[in-house]
């Protein structure tokens, strides 16, 4: 009767109890994993999202702009030697009170700034006349397009024209490392701008 109850008294083992904390721990790994791949890729998808709106808040203000490029003028409005594949610098009449772009929003440059990786506004007659569209940003491009007179179609160019009647600005978002994510993923996000005093929108009419 005693012996009986001393059995039924025993608990587990010291290997039982080794291999149960074993099993424990193994799940308590899998369970962390598959929640920090979780963290990890609402993480990027977050970047992504604010990386996009950033980009598509540039391009829109960029776009509208540039858009107006010559509107006033007898040319495309874009200032040949201070334009290139970082920044554009475009004029227009559009306020019309006399024959210069002297007024606000007439005489206007976008540029790339690496060090601040920003996009900078610079108005050359502005109030203020410095300002940053976006910040966060990895890189900035501008391609040019001719339309030559023979209609033949657009054709890329390494630096703006008085041909020029298309630009493309592709805005670069490179995201921050997340644990677990692919590293050095990029977001891109263009826009095609065409100038409404270019010859080639001109013909059209």
């Amino acid at each position: 009767m005693d012996s009986k109850r001393i059995n039924m008294e025993e608990g587990f083992s010291l290997v039982e109890l080794l291999i149960s904390m074993s099993v424990t721990l193994g799940l308590l790994a899998i369970v962390s994993a598959i929640l920090a791949s979780a963290m990890g890729t609402r993480a990027r998808q977050s970047q992504k999202t604010d990386a996009l709106a950033s980009a598509r808040a540039a391009l829109q203000i960029i776009s509208r702009e540039v858009a107006q490029s010559g509107y006033g003028l007898s040319n495309n409005g874009i200032v040949l030697g201070d334009s290139d594949n970082k920044r554009i610098h475009f004029r227009n009449n559009r306020i019309n009170t006399d024959l210069l772009t002297d007024d606000p929003g007439e005489d206007v440059t976008f540029f790339f700034e690496p060090t601040t990786k920003s996009i900078v506004r610079y108005d050359r007659f502005g109030t203020y006349p410095t300002s940053v569209v976006v910040n966060g940003i990895s890189d900035v491009t501008f391609r040019y397009f001719d339309y030559p007179d023979d209609n033949s179609g657009a054709v890329e160019v390494a630096a703006p024209t008085r041909s020029t009647g298309r630009v493309t600005v592709t805005v670069t978002v490179l995201m921050n490392p997340v644990s677990g994510q692919l590293s050095n993923e990029t977001v891109q996000f263009s826009s095609d701008i065409t100038l409404r005093n270019s010859n080639y929108m001109l013909y059209q009419y």
